[in-house]
C-alpha cells in the first residue's frame, strides 16, 4: 500500500469543504526501480491562479465562522490538495477526499463522506474525471473554472455545479464578435482536450448559422510538440489574418513560444477566458505576437479585505510554520513543503487581476447556503448540529439556492448547474510606461435581452500589432451593389467571385447571391444597381425623323393646294377640263388627305390616334386610286367613243365617274367600320422584342381587318394599272394614261417594299417606313399625274389648245 495522500492545506470543522487546486503546476515523479516502495510525488512551479484560488476558499470559509447569521454555531472546516496539474495526483486526491487520509481498520469503507462538497477542479478536462468519480455517491462538485459545455449534460453529471458559465455563451459569443467587425475569412486553433474540443465545435457550428468561413481549425495539446510545428505552419500559410484560439493558458503559451521564436506575427488574436488574462503569457516578445488581442474574461470582482488578507492573516493562521522555520503542520507534513509558497508572502499586486478568486468566493457561499439550509440555522437560535446530512441532500439543496454576496453578484444555478454567462471584453494594450495591460472595452452579459447582450467601445481598442486601424480578414472582397457572389469551386462559401447582373437584372445591397430581375416595365440601369422605367419608343414630332417627316407631309399636302388653285384658276382651259376636271379636283382633294393622314402616324398612340390612322389611311387612299381608276376609265372610254358607230361614253358619263369612286370608296368604309366593330386598333406597349425599352406601338386588334384594309387598296391599284397599262399606246399627244401607269407602277413598287419592312421587328422605324410608304406614292400619284400638266400650264402655254391636245385623236 502506497502512504496516505494529505491535503496542502486543511481545517478540521463541524461540516467540512474539500478542494483540488493546481497550486504547483510541475510534477516530478520519482524512479521506479521496484525495489523499494516509491517516494511520495513531489511538485514544483507555484501556480499563482490557483494558489490565489486556495487562498479565497480560506478566506470566505474564516468570514462565515465569523459570521452571526450565516452558520451562527457551526464551524466550517477544509481540506485542500494540490493537484499539481496531474491527472495521478488528481486521482489520488480525489479518493482522499471521499474516504479520508488514513485507511480503515477492516476491509470495508466506514460509508460515510468526511467532506460536503468540493470545489474543483480548475480544469475542465480534470472536472470531467472528477464528476465521474465522485458521481455515484453523489458528492456535489462545484467548479470556478471549468467551462466545457460537456458538462452540462445532468445525466452524465448529476451533481456537478459551477460559478462560471458554460462555453457554450462564451463560444457563440466568439463567432458574435468576428461577426460584428466583419470579418468572414478565420483561422481557428483549440486544445485538444475537452475545454477546447467542445468549445471550438460549438463556435464553429455558431460561425457557419453567422456566415463566417472557416479556412483551417487545427488543435494540439501541450505535450505534442509535433502537431504544434504543424499548427503554426498552417497558420504561416493562411490567408485568414484573424485566427480564434480556444486554449487553455498552458497551450497558448507553446504557440505563443514557437510563433515569437519563428517571428509570425500580425495575426488578429481572438481568445477565450482560458488564456486572455494570463499573466505567465506577458514575456518581453509577447506583445509583437499577442499585442491587440481580443477576447473574453470572467468579470472581475474585487472582494473586500482579500488584498490584506494573502499578505497577512493567511501565513499567521493557515501556515503557521512561516513563523518559525522547522516547525510542523498538523498533517506531520514538513514545512518544507511551503517553502516555494513563503516566496509570495508579501507579494498582492496580482490580486485586483485574479478573476476566478470571485467564483471560488460564490462557490463558497453557495455550499455555506445549502448547509444553512439543511441543518434549519436560525440567526439567534443557531442550527441543529445533531442532523445527519448526506451528500444528496446538499446537491438538492444547491439546486435551490439564491443569494447576493456582499459584491452584490445574484448566485444561483441554472438547470444545467451553471451560472449566467456575464463576461468582459479585454483588449491587449500598452500602458504609457509600455508595460501590458488587460483594458476592458466591452461586455458580454446573457441576461439582458439579446440586442442588449452584447456591447464594445471599438474607439479604445488597440488592433493587431498594436494598430489603430481595424485588421480586413476576408477570403474575398465583398461584391459591390450591380454584381453577385458566384461561389469557387472547392472553396468555402466566403471564397467568390463577382459577377456583374445580367442585362435587366439588378443587384441593390452588397455581396448580394443572386441578381433580382426587373419588373416588365424596368429595366437595368449601367450600374445594374437599380431598376429604371424602360425608354419608351414611339415616333414623336420632336425629333428629327419626326420633324422631317412632318415638313415633307405638309410640302406634299401645300403643293397638292396650290396644284390645285392651279388648276382652278386654269379651269377652263383644254388640259384641265380633259379627262373629267371634276375627278382631277377630287384626286386633288385626296391627294391632300393622304398627306395629312401621315401625321396620325406620328406622336404618342392614343386610342383615338391608333382608330384614326389606319381608317383615314385606308379610306383615303381608296378614294385616290378610285379618282385614278375612273380617269383610266374615262381614257380607255374616250378611245372608244371616237370609233365609227360607238355610244360607249354614254354609259360611262361624268355621273357614272362620281358614282364609282362613291362605291369604291364605300366598300372601304364598311370594311373599316366592322374592323373598328369587332377589333379595333389599340395601343399597346410592345415588350416582347426588345428588352431594354418598351416600343409603344398601335396594335393592329384585328390583323384579318388591316390586311382586308390593305388588299382592297393594292387591289384598286393592280387593276388601275392593268387599264393603265392596256392604255398606254393610245394615239394621244398627250396620252393621261402613260402616266398613270407610271405612277401605279411606282405605287406597287413602294407597297410591295413596305410589306417585309412592315412584319419587321416593331419600332418608331417601322412606323417611319409606313409614313414614307404613304408619302413616297402620294408623291408618285402627284408628280406622275399633275405635274406634267402644270409644266404646260406655266411653261408651255401654247401647247394648252384644243388642237395640240387632239392632235390625231380627239379626247
Amino acid at each position: 500500500m502506497g502512504d496516505p495522500k494529505y491535503p496542502l492545506l486543511s481545517k478540521d470543522g463541524d461540516v467540512n469543504i474539500g478542494a483540488l487546486f493546481s497550486v504547483h503546476s510541475i510534477e516530478i515523479l520519482p524512479s521506479f526501480k521496484y525495489t523499494q516502495k516509491p517516494q511520495v510525488l513531489s511538485c514544483s512551479s507555484v501556480s499563482l491562479r490557483d494558489f490565489r484560488m486556495a487562498q479565497t476558499m480560506i478566506f470566505a470559509i474564516e468570514e462565515i465562522n465569523r459570521s452571526q447569521s450565516l452558520l451562527p454555531n457551526v464551524s466550517v472546516g477544509y481540506q485542500i490538495y494540490d493537484t499539481c496539474g496531474s491527472r495521478l495526483s488528481s486521482m489520488s486526491a480525489t479518493m482522499a477526499l471521499m474516504n479520508g487520509p488514513e485507511f480503515t481498520a477492516g476491509d470495508r469503507c466506514n460509508g460515510q463522506s468526511p467532506i460536503h462538497a468540493i470545489i474543483g477542479e480548475t480544469e475542465s478536462s480534470a472536472t470531467v474525471i472528477l464528476s465521474r468519480t465522485t458521481g455515484p455517491f453523489k458528492i456535489p462538485v462545484i467548479s470556478p473554472s471549468a467551462s466545457c459545455e460537456c458538462l452540462s449534460n445532468r445525466k452524465d453529471y448529476p451533481s456537478f455545479f459551477r460559478t462560471i458559465a458554460s462555453d457554450y455563451h462564451q463560444s457563440r459569443a466568439l463567432a458574435y464578435i468576428v461577426k460584428h467587425f466583419g470579418w468572414s475569412w478565420v483561422g481557428a486553433v483549440n486544445s485538444d482536450n475537452d475545454y477546447g474540443n467542445n468549445g471550438m465545435t460549438i463556435f464553429l457550428n455558431t460561425a457557419q448559422e453567422e456566415g463566417i468561413c472557416v479556412e483551417y481549425s487545427v488543435k494540439f495539446y501541450r505535450t505534442e510538440p509535433d502537431k504544434l510545428q504543424k499548427v503554426v505552419e498552417t497558420i504561416k500559410q493562411s490567408t485568414a489574418k484573424v485566427i480564434v484560439a480556444f486554449l487553455t493558458s498552458s497551450e497558448m503559451y507553446n504557440l505563443l513560444d514557437q510563433l515569437s521564436i519563428q517571428n509570425i506575427t500580425g495575426f488578429q488574436m481572438i481568445g477565450v477566458e482560458g488564456w486572455i488574462t494570463a499573466k505567465n503569457l506577458i514575456t518581453p516578445n509577447s506583445f509583437h505576437v499577442l499585442g491587440g488581442s481580443l477576447g473574453f474574461a470572467v468579470k472581475k470582482n474585487d472582494i473586500e479585505g482579500f488584498a490584506d488578507y494573502v499578505i497577512k492573516a493567511f501565513w499567521k493562521t493557515v501556515v503557521p510554520c512561516s513563523q518559525t522555520e522547522g516547525n510542523y503542520s498538523q498533517n506531520a507534513v514538513n514545512c518544507n513543503t511551503y517553502q516555494d509558497l513563503l516566496l509570495l508572502k508579501n507579494y498582492n499586486e496580482d490580486v485586483p487581476e485574479q478573476r476566478y478568486s470571485s467564483n471560488v468566493y460564490k462557490a463558497v457561499y453557495a455550499v455555506a447556503h445549502s448547509l444553512h439550509n439543511l441543518l434549519k440555522c436560525k440567526e439567534q437560535a443557531g442550527c441543529e448540529k445533531g442532523l445527519s446530512i448526506q451528500p444528496q441532500q446538499v446537491v438538492e439543496a444547491l439546486k435551490k439556492v439564491n443569494f447576493i454576496i456582499k459584491m452584490g453578484d445574484h448566485v444561483w444555478f441554472d438547470s444545467t448547474g451553471a451560472t449566467v454567462a456575464q463576461y468582459e471584453v479585454v483588449n491587449w494594450q500598452k500602458d504609457s510606461n509600455g508595460s501590458i495591460k488587460f483594458k476592458a472595452v466591452g461586455y458580454y452579459d446573457a441576461s439582458l435581452p439579446p440586442d442588449q447582450r452584447f456591447v464594445l467601445n471599438t474607439e479604445n481598442i488597440t488592433w493587431a500589432g498594436g494598430q489603430i486601424e481595424k485588421p480586413r480578414s476576408v477570403c474575398s472582397e465583398s461584391c459591390p451593389p450591380g454584381t453577385r457572389k458566384a461561389a469557387q469551386k472547392g472553396r468555402p462559401g466566403c471564397c467568390y467571385d463577382c459577377i456583374p447582373c445580367a442585362e435587366g437584372e439588378i443587384s441593390n445591397e452588397t455581396d448580394s447571391n443572386n441578381c433580382k430581375q426587373c419588373p416588365g416595365e424596368y429595366w437595368s440601369n449601367a450600374e445594374k444597381n437599380k431598376c429604371v422605367l424602360k425608354a419608351v419608343e414611339f415616333l414623336s414630332f420632336t425629333e428629327v425623323m419626326g420633324i422631317v417627316l412632318v415638313f415633307f407631309s405638309l410640302f406634299g399636302a401645300g403643293l397638292t393646294v396650290l396644284m390645285a388653285i392651279l388648276f382652278y384658276s386654269k379651269k377652263d382651259t383644254p388640259i384641265v377640263k380633259a379627262n373629267n376636271s371634276e375627278l382631277s379636283f377630287l384626286l386633288l382633294f385626296s391627294l391632300a388627305l393622304c398627306f395629312l393622314c401621315s401625321l396620325t402616324f406620328i406622336g404618342r398612340p392614343t386610342e383615338w390616334s391608333c382608330m384614326l390612322r389606319h381608317t383615314a389611311f385606308g379610306i383615303t387612299f381608296v378614294l385616290c386610286i378610285s379618282c385614278v381608276l375612273g380617269k383610266t376609265i374615262v381614257v380607255l372610254m374616250a378611245f372608244k367613243a371616237t370609233l365609227p358607230g360607238s355610244n360607249i361614253m354614254k354609259w360611262f358619263g361624268p355621273a357614272q365617274q362620281r358614282l364609282s369612286v362613291l362605291a369604291f370608296t364605300l366598300i372601304q368604309v364598311l370594311i373599316c367600320v366592322l374592323w373598328l366593330k369587332i377589333s379595333p386598333p389599340f395601343p399597346y406597349k410592345n415588350l416582347k422584342y426588345y428588352n431594354e425599352k418598351i416600343v409603344l406601338e398601335c396594335s393592329l386588334g384585328s390583323t384579318v381587318g388591316f390586311w382586308a384594309v390593305l388588299g382592297y387598296i393594292g387591289l384598286l391599284a393592280v387593276l388601275c394599272f392593268i387599264l393603265a397599262f392596256l392604255a398606254r399606246k393610245l394615239p394621244d399627244k398627250f396620252n393621261e394614261a402613260k402616266f398613270i401607269t407610271f405612277s401605279m407602277l411606282i405605287f406597287c413598287a413602294v407597297w410591295i417594299t413596305f410589306i417585309p419592312s412592315y412584319v419587321s421587328p416593331p419600332g418608331k422605324f417601322t412606323v417611319a417606313v409606313e409614313i414614307f410608304a404613304i408619302l413616297a406614292s402620294s408623291f408618285g400619284l402627284l408628280f406622275c399625274i399633275f405635274v406634267p400638266k402644270c409644266y404646260i400650264i406655266l411653261c408651255k402655254p401654247e401647247q394648252n389648245t384644243k388642237q395640240h391636245l387632239m392632235g390625231k385623236v380627239s379626247i
